[in-house]
C-alpha cells in the first residue's frame, strides 16, 4: 500500500527515511565493539557529569537519552540515582546490560526511540543526553525539546553533550535536506546551541568538554560542548 501523509508524525517519519533509517544505522554502529570509537574504549563516565555529582548534584530519578553502552547510566546508578536509560539500538542495550550486570547495578534499560518512549510527565529530576541531539534531524528538534521539558519535574535539570564545530561542521538546517544527508552529525556553535535552549531553560554551566586521557577513568573530548541547564 502506498504510504500517505495524514498527520505530522507521518511527515516526520517520511523525513526520517529521507535522510537515513536511524535504527538500522545504529544497530550497525554498535555491532562491532572493537571499532576505534572514543567512548567504546573507555567505560568511565563523562568528565562533566562526574563534576556535577562531585559538586553535590544528586538527582534522585534520571532519564538518559541515547545511553549507548551504558557507562553514564552505570555511574549515575552507583552514585545513588534511579536511572531509566534509552537507546534505539538493541545492540547498544545488550552491551549496556552486560556492563551493568558485571558492575552489579540495576538500571531500567529500554530499547526505544525518545519519541516512542512512554514517560510520565514531570517525573524526572534530571535528563541527560550525551550524543543524541547532534544526530537528530532538524525536524525532530522541537519535539525533542518538548519531551525533555514535559518529562522534567518543576525546576528539574537537563544535561547535554554534543558536537561543537571541531567535531562536525556547522550545517544550516535547510542544507541537510538539500544534501539529503546528516553526514557525521550536526556541529553546533555556542550561539546556535544557546538559542535552541534559551526559551525553555536557564543555562547554569556551558563549556567545552575537557579532553581526558584513558588513564583518568573518565571520558572527555574537546570536540564536544557540555551544558547543564534548569527548566524555567
Amino acid at each position: 500500500m502506498e504510504k500517505a501523509i495524514l498527520n505530522n508524525e507521518d511527515l516526520y517519519s517520511m523525513l526520517d527515511e529521507f535522510l537515513r533509517d536511524s535504527k538500522s544505522f545504529w544497530e550497525g554502529f554498535y555491532e562491532d565493539r572493537s571499532m576505534d570509537i572514543p567512548f567504546f574504549k573507555i567505560q568511565g563516565a563523562d568528565e562533566n557529569l562526574v563534576s556535577y555529582y562531585e559538586n553535590g548534584f544528586l538527582p534522585e530519578r534520571v532519564l538518559e537519552l541515547g545511553c549507548g553502552p551504558g557507562r553514564n547510566a552505570i555511574y549515575m546508578t552507583k552514585m545513588g540515582s534511579r536511572v531509566d536509560a534509552l537507546d534505539i539500538s538493541e545492540n547498544a542495550i545488550g552491551w549496556a546490560k552486560e556492563r551493568a550486570e558485571a558492575e552489579g547495578v540495576a538500571i531500567n534499560f529500554h530499547c526505544a526511540s525518545v519519541f516512542d518512549f512512554e514517560y510520565e510527565p514531570n517525573s524526572y529530576d534530571f535528563i541527560y543526553d550525551c550524543g543524541l541531539l547532534h544526530h537528530l534531524p532538524p525536524h525532530r528538534r522541537l519535539a525533542y525539546l518538548k519531551i525533555v521539558k514535559h518529562a522534567l519535574k518543576k525546576d528539574g535539570h537537563f544535561g547535554i553533550v554534543c558536537f561543537n564545530t571541531k567535531g562536525a561542521p556547522e550545517t544550516p538546517d535547510w542544507d541537510i535536506y538539500t544534501e539529503k544527508s546528516m553526514k557525521g552529525g550536526i556541529g553546533y556553535t555556542e550561539e546556535r546551541l544557546k538559542e535552541i535552549f534559551s526559551n525553555d531553560f536557564q543555562i547554569i554551566e556551558f563549556r567545552e568538554m575537557k579532553k581526558m586521557d584513558q588513564d583518568s577513568g573518565r571520558f572527555g573530548e574537546d570536540f564536544l560542548w557540555t551544558g547543564l541547564m534548569q527548566v524555567k
